[in-house]
């Protein structure tokens, strides 16, 4: 039996014996009483993505946010794009309908090799990263250069692995979305009768039917995680997962004649010729957990994960004008160049292992909590020359088909390669009972070797070569005003890979040395009950600007791009019958430096100066089990180009949801339903600067309901 097949397979027979074990519960007790499934807890109040190992939220100085798998089955989320609705701090960043789920946080766009993690360790995030396994979502804001050496200065995504239960889980959700969208998924755990040994099993298949008119596909998803408690000091953890996602990709708007935007439905899509292929991607991991307890007070920990991912890539892809001469830009009836884009057998295979020392103790009377630590990291690309040729002229109003150019991709061979090898330290010292020092450094060695072409002769040049040492030191203080209050200031230098040269640039395909970045950040944080927490963040990131420099048409870093920006976040229960989540953040982004009179001074493209997300459900005291709940985003307006000379509007989206839940003989069952864009409001909600800036517009009114069985 074929991997995909197994997922779909896992599925129908948790279904069939959920139904037995329900006829067998009826028939036991038929005077059994109906019992009302209870609410988890609102709110997680600890994170690892912050640090070397899971730490309160509050005694955490960064700004974190964390969404728990019972967070993600109530809400309905199904993807990060899902998730990122609640987060006012993570946008969408070139966040292609099925292609890969890009981010941007703090106004910086995520890295796609090094700023998504999985328990910690690098993972590729060129493609949908399933959360069928995943028990935990954590967002870091800001930089990352202590916890995960080279990454974006906006910050990492961590996806924490789901692992064996101590007693049986069995659940299975099903889901139908309004224009066919069909999910099903199952999650399994438990321990084997030799309880030294549990087991976590998730499977996932999903008929996907995009809200753009033929951006249709598939998903399938089977994961496993296993453990063995070797002794009470010694646990060994393992797990592996398999995704592969075959779905038309749905490319973006540009502006007409270069100047204006265009008018269309949500449901417009530009990838519709008859020869348009969906983009096949698949992803695996492999990970490995060591944990080792010396004594009460030290412990080790060895863990690894490798990555495989391979896409093959098929676009009709729109792009200019060419009877206008614009490029880009669309013709101004509507007009647009259609090309033939074909990328076959693009490989990445990043390996991440790491190695801690952890311990406590104390010296004069003062208190240490330490970490000791290496890690390795190495990433090959592998890809080969793209086709990428004018097949014809269709329009957004009347699609037209055209032939397809001829030809294929080229070869397959690795055009990059990385590696990062680090040394770190961390020591968080008490210095009283209110007031604690956090103070760290990462030693990381970058080198990376990189394809640039051929000669007039076709021979291959000598590889780009990088081979550079950087310090990223850490310090915050952490004071207590009460047991229950936090604030905190820190200071953080981060790292990143230099850009690539864009299409069209001298020295196209080339990546930019790497990078510096500096964050002064002071916030506070509290506890106002056990249920519901409050956080706000001040913050400055400055980092070196990229783009591409008219004059000379080469690719460069000059000058300095900014964020300063305010967040503040409310989640939990405030009353019995009441949970809310509150996310806002203002940011001011600012370009500087370049002598530029078109770049000095404007917005970064792509950021709202405001944008804010509130969610609110409600148990409804007079119907057992039952709950309605809100979401409201608010998105301020946002700059298009570099130049900010066109913007796109503010937006307003509100999203409905219900859920009720019962038990049907003996087996707890929620029924939820939802409305998103319940207004049915038309915005754009990624305005994205790549391949000279793209339009994607935001999902028009969509109904969802779904049924959860736990067993």
């Amino acid at each position: 039996m074929s991997t995909p097949n197994f997922a779909v397979s896992a599925i129908a027979l948790a279904v069939l014996q959920l139904t037995t074990v329900t006829a067998r519960a009826e028939e036991a007790d038929q005077s059994l009483p109906e019992v009302v499934v209870s609410g988890a807890k609102a709110r997680a109040a600890s994170a690892s993505v912050a640090g070397f190992g899971n730490a309160p939220l509050l005694e955490t100085p960064a700004s974190v946010s964390v969404l728990t798998a019972q967070q993600m089955l109530d809400l309905q989320i199904r993807s990060t794009t899902d998730a990122a609705r609640y987060d006012a701090s993570l946008s969408d960043s070139y966040n292609a309908v099925g292609y890969a789920e890009q981010f941007s946080i703090r106004g910086f766009k995520l890295d796609n090799e090094s700023s998504y993690r999985k328990d910690g360790m690098a993972i590729t995030g060129d493609t949908q990263i399933p959360l069928e396994n995943k028990e935990r979502l954590e967002v870091l804001k800001g930089l990352s250069g202590l916890q995960a050496g080279v990454s974006a200065p906006g910050g990492i995504i961590n996806y924490v692995t789901k692992r064996p239960t101590d007693t049986p889980l069995r659940t299975v959700v099903l889901e139908t979305r309004e224009r066919g969208t069909l999910y099903g998924a199952v999650d399994l755990g438990g321990r084997f009768e030799d309880t030294r040994f549990g087991y976590r099993i998730n499977a996932a298949a999903e008929r996907l039917r995009s809200y753009i008119k033929g951006a249709d596909g598939n998903r399938k998803f089977i994961s496993a995680a296993f453990d063995w408690r070797i002794s009470p000091d010694a646990l060994l953890q393992v797990d592996a997962d398999y995704q592969r996602k075959s779905q038309v990709t749905a490319p973006g708007f540009q502006l007409i004649n270069g100047t204006t935007l265009p008018v269309v439905d949500a449901d417009t899509m530009l990838n519709d010729q008859p020869w348009s292929r969906p983009v096949e991607t698949t992803s695996t991991n492999v990970g490995v957990r060591f944990e080792y307890k010396f004594s009460p007070q030290w412990n080790a920990t060895l863990s690894a994960n490798q990555h495989q991912f391979k896409r093959d890539d098929y676009t009709a892809f729109p792009y200019g004008c060419s009877d206008q001469d614009l490029y880009p830009g669309y013709c101004g009836n509507g007009d647009y160049d259609v090309y033939n884009y074909i990328s076959r057998g693009e490989k990445k295979s990043p390996l991440t292992a790491q190695a801690l020392l952890q311990g406590r103790f104390a010296t004069a009377g003062i208190q240490h909590d330490t970490t000791f630590g290496t890690s390795f990291f190495k990433n090959s690309e592998k890809w080969g020359d793209y086709l990428y040729d004018l097949s014809g002229v269709s329009n957004i109003y009347h699609p037209v088909a055209v032939t397809p150019a001829t030809g294929d991709s080229g070869p397959v061979s690795e055009r990059r390669r990385d590696n990062e090898r680090a040394v770190f330290a961390q020591d968080i010292v008490s210095l009283n009972e209110q007031l604690k020092l956090h103070a760290g450094a990462r030693y990381v060695k970058v080198k990376r070797d990189e394809y640039i072409g051929v000669d007039d002769d076709d021979v291959v040049l000598p590889y780009a070569h990088t081979d550079m040492g950087f310090w990223l030191p850490n310090v915050a203080l952490v004071y207590n005003v009460r047991p229950n209050v936090a604030t905190y200031a820190s200071y953080a230098q981060g790292l990143e890979h230099g850009g690539t040269a864009p299409l069209g640039a001298k020295n196209y395909g080339r990546a930019l040395a790497p990078g510096k970045s500096k964050q002064v950040e002071v916030g506070i944080k509290a506890d106002i009950r056990q249920d519901i927490s409050a956080s706000v963040a001040l913050f400055q990131i400055r980092k070196g600007l990229e783009y591409l420099d008219a004059a000379s048409n080469y690719y460069v870093r000059n000058g300095e791009a900014q964020s300063r920006g305010l967040e503040l976040a409310l989640n939990g229960r405030a009353s019995r019958e009441l949970t809310v989540g509150v996310s806002a953040t203002a940011l001011n982004t600012q370009q500087s430096g370049t002598g530029l009179a078109d770049t000095d001074g404007k917005r970064v493209t792509d950021v709202a100066a405001f944008k804010s997300s509130v969610y609110a459900d409600y148990l409804v005291p007079q119907v057992a089990g039952l709950k309605l709940g809100a979401n409201w985003q608010y998105s301020g307006k946002k700059a298009f180009d570099a130049a900010n000379t066109v913007f796109v509007p503010a937006y307003h989206v509100v999203n409905l949801s219900a859920s009720y839940a019962t038990r049907i003989g003996n087996v707890g069952t929620t029924f939820r339903a939802g409305i998103d864009n319940a207004f049915d409001r038309f915005y754009w909600r990624d305005v994205t600067p790549d391949l000279g800036g793209y339009l994607m517009p935001g999902a028009s009114r969509t109904y969802r309901a779904s049924v959860q069985f736990d067993l």
